[in-house]
């Protein structure tokens, strides 16, 4: 009995994992609402595709390029006072998202959310690692419950608001929980010290890639017009010469560029890059397509976008059996094909009707062949990698991985926008290129699977 009890985890754990969690819970939920929501924003404020979708890119991106300055910031504040710090800045840039009046006030909103919620997840990881001891891997993964629970929940939360209230109480709503979550972490989580052995932070290369990486999306965003190719060209340059410095730096640099010549590294990396894309694009286009090219109200789209997630949490537990049973390659390529036959239905329904069951049907397989592509190529990713060199490979693979998203956002925004140009009567078959354009894009995913290796293997192939 005794022993059981040794055993036990220690009730502040499930504390800790209780609090911290609701940050990106929080965080992955706003990012799953807003696209149920981006129609009526879109009409309300007045604004084109293009635009409007940078609430979603946006947001994104600037989830992406906090990721760096995580270990940094811990060293200095402390992993408590960081996350509270967090917390408490996604709650108030919530409060911006409702009460902006134009566009542009809400996407400037949403990017200072994402620039604070890109640091809640790493951070709720690393707090539960540290409190966590001999009993990590049975708490590991209640930190993939955000993840796999928001795209069930945020549809039917978001339909749900929209019915009774304006698009801004969609953030509001955040208000109350941000306030009793900052409460809460203050009082029950462990307090720490900042580091005494402060790691240097590659400011020159994040001033670089930032403003390259923003500049390059805009530009694309706006390709037809000269301020688009200016702000291509000017990011462009920037991005080359962040190469050319972080060559030079090295394992000092922001991205150590060495371990993208470690072709499985590379191409898992590349996998995650493009399946991100194309989870992003998806999440941006049948919503869209759901409610102003066939008509259904936010409730019942949000209804019909449930399975989706679904669809990711039956699959996902099972991945790292699947994944040493049939190895790599095999359960990647499997979901990424799964992926692309579910889209093949969409593209169909968009000149042909559309039909409840079948969408269902088509994102509960969407949304399990998705969830069959991460565990995989991660894990293969991770295994060419020295030991030595994890550290740096994760922050490389987690920058790589989420550029995906506004990449993805951002191009199909373009085929939309040209789509409503050539057809401004509207109508489902405004979405056919967009579907065509996703179907290619998850074929270069299942093309890129295609090259992962056929199991993992330990880093004795980084010199590959």
């Amino acid at each position: 009995m005794s022993g059981d009890a040794a055993d036990r985890p220690d009730p502040a754990l499930w504390r800790t994992c209780a609090v911290v969690l609701l940050g990106p819970l929080m965080a992955q939920l706003d990012s799953t609402v807003v696209n149920v929501s981006l129609s009526n924003i879109q009409q309300s404020l007045g604004a084109s595709i293009g635009t409007v979708q940078w609430v979603i890119g946006g947001y994104l991106l600037a989830l992406a390029l906090v990721l760096p300055l995580n270990a940094w910031l811990v060293d200095r504040l402390g992993a408590k006072r960081l996350y509270l710090w967090c917390f408490s800045a996604f709650t108030l840039a919530s409060f911006g998202c409702g009460a902006a009046t134009t566009i542009h006030q809400l996407i400037a909103a949403r990017v200072l959310q994402g620039a604070a919620g890109g640091l809640l997840a790493p951070m709720a990881q690393m707090m539960i690692a540290r409190v966590a001891g001999r009993h990590m891997a049975r708490v590991i993964g209640y930190s993939a419950m955000p993840v796999l629970l928001a795209p069930i929940l945020g549809p039917s939360v978001a339909g749900a608001v929209l019915k009774v209230a304006g698009w801004p109480w969609l953030f509001f709503i955040n208000l109350p929980i941000g306030v009793a979550a900052v409460v809460l972490a203050a009082l029950l989580l462990p307090r720490d010290l900042p580091s005494a052995d402060r790691r240097a932070f590659d400011f020159a290369g994040f001033a670089l890639i930032s403003p390259g990486l923003a500049l390059l999306l805009y530009g694309l965003d706006h390709a037809p017009h000269a301020t688009g190719l200016a702000s291509m060209a000017a990011g462009g340059l920037l991005l080359a010469a962040f190469v050319r410095h972080a060559r030079h730096k090295e394992a000092a640099a922001l991205l150590d560029l060495r371990l993208f010549g470690i072709r499985t590294f590379a191409r898992a990396t590349a996998t995650q890059l493009l399946s991100n894309a194309s989870i992003y694009a998806g999440q941006l286009l049948v919503p869209l397509f759901l409610i102003a090219g066939c008509g259904l109200t936010p409730v019942a789209a949000g209804l019909v976008l449930a399975p989706m997630g679904l669809g990711m949490l039956c699959v996902y537990p099972s991945m790292g059996f699947l994944t040493e049973r049939f190895g790599c390659r095999a359960v990647a390529s499997a979901g990424a094909a799964l992926t692309l036959l579910a889209t093949l239905p969409m593209l169909w329904m968009s000149q042909a009707g559309f039909s409840t069951p079948l969408m269902v049907a088509c994102l509960l397989a969407r949304g399990a062949g998705q969830g069959a592509i991460g565990v995989p190529s991660i894990s293969a990713g991770y295994a060419s990698v020295p030991r030595d060199k994890l550290a740096l490979a994760t922050t490389a693979a987690n920058i790589v991985q989420r550029l995906g998203g506004p990449i993805g956002t951002t191009v199909l925004a373009i085929v939309i926008a040209a789509s409503q140009a050539r057809l401004p009567a509207g109508g489902a078959a405004v979405f056919t290129p967009a579907f065509a354009a996703l179907a290619l894009l998850q074929l270069l995913v299942l093309a890129s699977t295609m090259r992962l290796p056929l199991r993992v293997h330990p880093a004795a192939a980084a010199a590959a």
